[in-house]
């Protein structure tokens, strides 16, 4: 059975959860996790998190499943996850109508497994499969409906890929694999989508530079940043800012002179230190010149966090049922 995507509330009621692993089934247990664990050891007592809007400051996306940033005029970008299997595309038509009457592009991060509960390839599977192109015909479906989209499309494919945690099947592969592979999605998206923007986006580890496919599959640059305040303070004995967090990966990344996104954002923890994460989140830094964007993720993590931290409850809406 397959699954429809997430871009705003309207569709995030049209989720069949019986059909779905990962976001889907952690959605559908959201309710028992809270009543039993409550928000897993976070702290949040604001009613609203989202970041400050900057003039002249970094552009702000969203990916939104609950439609909280449905009436925000100044979001830029609409963000959308779809698995390359057990997914249905045609909702990608009506993720296309409400970016465009919002003004808004959309970045499709395009994850190579199913979300399905049925789902159980290892990571050498999945990579084995890949690489002898049986996973063609997904990808060539999927750029055939991006390629009648009317939004401007921004393509993600096989995002953190230098992560070994676990937390995805295509993470931890050979940089070669992971190279020959992106670049072969790649080829098929820019093969039948006129005009499409590439983004190549790394966790931000130390080893990202190793998964490189050179300039020419690459016009954008994504990294991931979080804060989380209990994981900052076991971690790093105090609390991180945005500009700590952000400093690592994209000095990492600068040297490719790339426009650089944050293409996953999000903060969790007591009110002072959300303010600031949301006080700074696009304002200009001069230390940062080529960050363009910045794009909340506006939902709860669907992976467990280390030290028994749980789901962290990144939405800016305080909804204890979400």
């Amino acid at each position: 059975m397959k699954r429809k995507l997430a871009f705003a509330l309207c569709t995030a009621l049209a989720f069949n959860l019986g059909s779905g692993a990962g976001l889907v089934s952690a959605l559908a247990q959201e309710k028992a996790d809270l009543a039993a664990n409550g928000n897993a050891g976070q702290t949040q007592t604001m009613a609203d998190k989202r970041p400050v809007i900057h003039p002249g400051g970094t552009r702000l996306g969203a990916y939104d499943p609950h439609g909280d940033f449905g009436d925000q005029t100044d979001v830029s970008t609409e963000h959308l996850f779809l698995p390359w299997e057990d997914v249905d595309l045609e909702s990608l038509r009506l993720a296309d109508a409400y970016a465009l009457q919002r003004k808004r592009k959309l970045l499709v991060t395009i994850e190579p497994w199913s979300w399905s509960l049925d789902w159980k390839l290892t990571p050498d599977q999945l990579r084995d499969r890949t690489l002898r192109g049986d996973y063609d015909a997904n990808m060539e479906a999927i750029a055939s409906m991006l390629a009648e989209l009317k939004s401007p499309v921004i393509v993600r494919w096989g995002q953190e890929m230098e992560d070994t945690s676990g937390r995805f099947s295509w993470a931890g592969w050979a940089p070669q694999d992971y190279v020959k592979a992106y670049k072969h999605a790649m080829d098929i998206v820019r093969k039948r989508v006129p005009n499409v923007q590439l983004m190549w986006s790394p966790k931000g580890m130390p080893n990202l530079g190793e998964y490189y496919p050179g300039d020419d599959y690459v016009d954008l640059v994504g990294l991931s940043v979080f804060g989380l305040e209990q994981f900052d303070a076991i971690e790093y004995g105090g609390p991180h800012t945005f500009k700590q967090a952000l400093k690592p990966g994209y000095g990492l990344v600068a040297k490719y002179n790339k426009p650089i996104w944050v293409a996953e954002l999000g903060w969790q923890g007591g009110a002072p230190y959300m303010q600031s994460w949301i006080d700074t989140a696009t304002q200009p830094d001069p230390d940062f010149p080529n960050l363009a964007e910045v794009v909340y993720f506006n939902d709860r993590d669907v992976h467990e966090w280390p030290h028994e931290l749980g789901r962290p409850n990144w939405r800016v809406v305080n909804d204890a049922t979400n």
